[in-house]
């Protein structure tokens, strides 16, 4: 069962969800909310794929959100019918759960704020012992959690938030209503080196990281400075954690991109591109519009926007579909190879 404050009639819950009552009580009492699997007695739940009809015909919740039109109903439990039981669910997690911390103005006493820097102490929420280099600006609304770095002359915009160890290296820039989670790095050096007389030698990196508004970066992620110009992640993008962006990365609108997967140097992404878990693009090359790369896949050259990759090197996916097939079928296909060798020896002895 989920934690919060929570004890509320059906009939207190059916204009929040906009439900219809099928079956139950309308005066059974929901004290908590958990997964289909994991519901008690006195939690709701929802009902929304039916691959987990078993799931839910043994569910001991008490109240489960269904779909319009859903026939076979639990027993002994409340069902509500409505259009969308995850957006539902959702919308009582949001009222009734875990509540984000409120924002508090002010100036924790052990953060360290460098020479210059503008914020307003009033507008701006900075926690125990962040560091805010010299000259950064801060915007009205902006949150720096405990211990995260904002370096020398970086800029945050309005409402935007570094979480507790988040790290934005000098220089880069951040618009409205960004969102680094712990342990992100914005604006570490990018890998670059050149072999010289037998030893690998570091190339500057003198770019920034610029990241426009609405983005999300995840826990982990580390997204690295041009070596000139900058890195750039467009607006509404939401990257998950362990994520790596190269230098000189550019990646357009509204994008997804998903647990450990790699961007090397100077490739470019698109609008509203998804690349799925363990995924790897490499670097100079560019990802169309609307492409989905499916989970690891491995791009090695440009591919056009509005299609689904997958496999290694990515390919489309019905052909990496049939590809799969094939291979399957190798050893079959060798059996019967052998079996042809084996009839064919036999008629030239014959």
């Amino acid at each position: 069962m989920e934690t919060g404050v929570m004890d509320v009639r059906v009939a207190e819950l059916l204009p929040l969800v906009e439900g219809t009552l099928l079956s139950g009580d309308p005066e059974s009492r929901i004290r908590g909310f958990a997964s289909l699997k994991e519901a008690a007695d006195g939690d709701l739940t929802f009902y929304a794929d039916p691959r987990y009809q078993k799931q839910l015909l043994a569910s001991d919740a008490s109240v489960i959100l269904l779909p319009v039109g859903t026939k076979d109903l639990p027993e002994n439990v409340v069902c509500i019918a409505v259009t969308d039981p995850s957006h539902a669910f959702e919308l009582v997690v949001e009222k009734f759960g875990l509540q984000p911390v409120p924002f508090t103005a002010g100036l924790h006493p052990s953060a360290a704020i460098g020479k210059g820097v503008t914020l307003d102490p009033s507008l701006v929420a900075i926690g125990p012992n962040a560091v805010i280099g010299d000259g950064a600006i801060l915007a009205e609304g902006v949150t720096i959690g405990a211990g995260a770095f904002v370096g020398p002359e970086v800029k945050v915009g309005r409402d935007s938030v570094l979480h507790a160890n988040a790290t934005v290296h000098q220089g880069c820039i951040l618009g409205e209503r960004v969102i680094i989670h712990s342990c992100a790095v914005i604006g570490a050096d990018g890998f670059g080196y050149v072999f010289e007389d037998g030893r690998h030698r570091k190339i500057r990196q003198a770019g920034i990281v610029q990241i426009d508004d609405d983005v999300e970066i995840g826990a982990g992620t580390m997204v690295d400075r041009a070596r000139f110009g900058r890195t750039w992640i467009g607006e509404g993008t939401k990257i998950d954690n362990l994520v790596q962006i190269g230098h000189n990365v550019v990646i357009g609108k509204h994008c997804i991109i998903i647990a450990q997967s790699g961007i090397a140097g100077s490739a470019t992404i698109c609008d509203y591109v998804v690349i799925a878990a363990q995924s790897g693009v490499a670097g100079h090359i560019t990802i169309g519009s609307q492409a989905t790369l499916a989970s690891r896949c491995g791009a090695t050259k440009d591919l056009p926007g509005g299609k689904t990759y997958w496999g290694y090197p990515a390919v489309p996916m019905q052909d990496e579909k049939r590809m799969q097939v094939g291979i399957r079928r190798i050893p079959e296909i060798r059996s019967h190879i052998a079996d042809l060798e084996s009839r064919l020896e036999a008629l030239e002895k014959g």
